[in-house]
């Protein structure tokens, strides 16, 4: 279930897919793959929105998938990409081979992320299964009632949920897999992820695949 799916540091994720090679919020990406298919950003800050990885990931070819307040940086990177598709939260989108959903990510109490602003998580559809990229985002209504099989969610704290925020979404939200991202670098620890673990129902399938 979770065999294509790479998490390289903080946010920064790779899902090889028959719709294509998908990265989410690529950032201090090791080498220069050129092999995207699908860069989809959840929004504008410097780990999440990064013009240089970009370039190491992005073809001729690729598609850039960015919030809609974002179209002035998209502008900065079009260039480096072949197209760019602008969304919203809470809607259903099919951008070539690839289908997703948005979801809207922000804090409930921080001032980091807010609602107003429109930023996302994406719910990709991939092979039929159902895999969230959370985004930086708290607890929320929006994603507590999400129905998914890999969940993808932020659990190093300060600006998103801390382990146990994490967790406690996670035992609410039932996934098969669940998978901790933005932690151990920018924030947290890199002993974040079993703590995580252990908070977590122990019939949900916890994998720690950070790679660095």
């Amino acid at each position: 279930m979770t065999d294509n799916i790479e998490v390289f540091t903080q946010s920064s994720i790779r899902i090889t897919d028959r719709a294509g090679t998908i990265y989410c919020d690529p950032f201090r990406l090791h080498g220069t793959p050129k092999d995207a298919d699908y860069i989809l950003i959840t929004h504008d800050h410097y780990d999440h929105f990064s013009p240089e990885d970009i370039e190491k990931a992005a073809t001729a070819h690729t598609v850039l998938v960015v919030p809609e307040n974002m179209k002035g940086q998209a502008k900065d990177v079009a260039g480096l990409v072949g197209s760019v598709v602008t969304v919203r939260p809470g809607q259903s989108y099919q951008v070539g081979e690839l289908s997703f959903e948005t979801v809207t990510a922000y804090n409930n109490t921080k001032r980091f992320h807010p609602k107003s602003a429109g930023w996302v998580g994406y719910l990709l559809l991939l092979d039929g299964q159902r895999v969230y990229v959370a985004g930086d985002t708290d607890a929320i209504r929006e994603n507590r009632s999400l129905s998914c099989d890999v969940a993808m969610i932020p659990i190093g704290g300060t600006y998103t949920m801390d382990v146990r925020e994490a967790a406690d979404l996670i035992n609410a939200m039932r996934p098969s897999v669940a998978i901790p991202i933005h932690y151990g670098s920018i924030v947290g620890s890199k002993g974040d992820a079993q703590a995580f673990r252990k908070l977590v129902d122990d019939a949900i399938d916890v994998r720690i695949i950070m790679q660095y």
